[in-house]
């Protein structure tokens, strides 16, 4: 049976936020760089790839209902975030230079007592809810393209939402087939000196911004 045009029209919306978000999402940041060590390290996994995930659902949502006007129209609170972000992330890339400092194999490294949950958590959502580009690229960005699609909004961000759990999954659940190269200091010391100069470059881009 073919599918009417409201299916198709349904079904490109979803397709477009599907697209967008994944474009927006799939880039080397803050947050992916947090999941990709917890995932090479399996620790707390699930918990941090569902409050990401769930976070970015809440925010797509948002943007589609209307807030991103609101984020627009109070600059202030965007300067704000933006500075306290911008503090958490150096804070952030210290510690990751510290432990750039003192590389361990990812073998060694399991025979050390696992951060807890509340921490592993807590540091996701930070890293999340405290970065003012999540508010630009998923509030405002996504919400003001999805109303370019009057009647399919919630499609489009159905799409969007779909795509950031599937990343958050894969990146997440995946890392575990890069085990073998961090089975090496080296290749800690370049991801873990890397994760430090992204957010040193994501927090002056924040004080730029400010």
């Amino acid at each position: 049976m073919p599918l009417s045009v409201a299916c198709v029209t349904h079904l490109l919306a979803a397709a477009s936020g599907l697209g967008l978000g994944l474009s927006l999402i799939v880039a080397i940041g803050a947050q992916n760089a947090f999941v990709l060590r917890q995932g090479l390290r399996r620790e707390h996994v699930a918990a941090i790839v569902a409050v990401c995930a769930a976070s970015d659902v809440v925010l797509i949502g948002a943007g589609v209902a209307g807030a991103g006007a609101l984020v627009q129209d109070r600059p202030g609170l965007l300067t704000a975030v933006r500075l306290g972000g911008a503090a958490f992330l150096v804070v952030y890339a210290l510690v990751a230079a510290r432990r750039a400092a003192r590389p361990q194999a990812l073998d060694a490294a399991q025979g050390a007592a696992p951060g807890s949950r509340a921490a592993a958590v807590g540091t996701a959502l930070a890293l999340t809810w405290l970065n003012p580009h999540v508010y630009l690229d998923t509030v405002v960005l996504l919400g003001s393209i999805a109303h370019g699609h009057p009647g399919d909004e919630w499609w489009f961000a159905a799409g969007a939402a779909v795509g950031s759990v599937v990343w958050f999954t894969a990146l997440g659940l995946g890392a575990r087939l890069l085990r073998p190269v961090f089975a090496r200091p080296g290749a800690w010391r370049l991801l873990d000196g890397a994760i430090a100069l992204v957010m040193l470059a994501i927090a002056a881009s924040l004080v730029l911004a400010a």
